[in-house]
């Protein structure tokens, strides 16, 4: 049996979907701070991604690269999970943070919001999982899934988006039983972290607000230090959903 035990990341490779903006950004850099050699994920967003992966490689040389993969195709989780393999052989931590969020009032949804949404946010962590599970089962690492706390809290106006996460939330636990106990499997749900990127009226912001008992924003940060956490000093820890949210989710 392979035993999770407390330590850094050293010598330790982390592949992060999304990871070239916000909090997939935050997230590569906590974990390259705690040792790891990062592979930064990207779809459209390559100028951030060599932007980020110049940084770290300033801090410490070859330990960083961007790879280019949109997870809209069916093909590109098996060779995403082939470039990794092919750049070092070795992989500790998945984390699956590329989503896509945008409306889709009911009654208005097309094929196409479904397909996006559903893909991004549950398909593609899926078969990205099972593409690279030979790679952590050798590693005896972790799967880390970037949720919301709309997977339990519906969001009006999002409900492709917020069946979508809750697939993701029992994704979670489901491989946590079938992958244990040679893989754990793990998830963040954030609350109000950082706001969406097509922006909210202020009126919008202080209903939040007004939901959330510290009565602030997180920051990206706070998901990051979970999840460097979670790779490093839970050994024990495996099939949990993690909010963290200011509290929203007692309401």
């Amino acid at each position: 049996m392979i035993k999770n035990t407390p330590a850094g990341l050293e010598k330790k490779t982390v592949l992060v979907t999304g990871g070239a903006r916000r909090i997939g950004a935050s997230i590569a850099r906590e974990c390259h701070g705690a040792g790891a050699r990062v592979f930064v994920h990207y779809r459209n967003s390559e100028l951030q991604a060599q932007q980020l992966t110049k940084e770290l490689n300033a801090i410490r040389a070859d330990s960083a690269v961007a790879i280019q993969a949109d997870l809209q195709d069916s093909l590109a989780p098996a060779n995403l999970a082939e470039k990794v393999r092919d750049l070092g052989g070795r992989l500790d931590v998945l984390v699956n943070n590329a989503s896509d969020f945008f409306a889709t009032p009911f009654g208005s949804v097309s094929q196409d919001d479904w397909d996006r949404l559903i893909t991004s946010n549950l398909r593609a962590p899926f078969f990205l999982s099972q593409a690279v599970l030979p790679l952590l089962k050798e590693s005896g690492g972790l799967i880390l899934n970037i949720l919301d706390i709309h997977a339990d809290k519906p969001l009006a106006g999002h409900p492709v988006y917020c069946v979508a996460k809750a697939g993701l939330s029992m994704l979670t636990r489901s491989l946590a039983l079938d992958l244990a106990p040679e893989v754990r499997v793990n998830g963040i749900a954030p609350g109000a972290i950082l706001w969406p990127a097509q922006g909210l009226s202020a009126e919008q912001k202080d209903a939040v607000l007004a939901q959330t008992p510290m009565g602030r924003t997180g920051d990206a940060g706070d998901i990051a230090s979970l999840a460097v956490f979670l790779a490093t000093r839970a050994g024990y820890i495996t099939g949990q959903v993690i909010a963290v949210d200011g509290g929203r989710s007692l309401f």
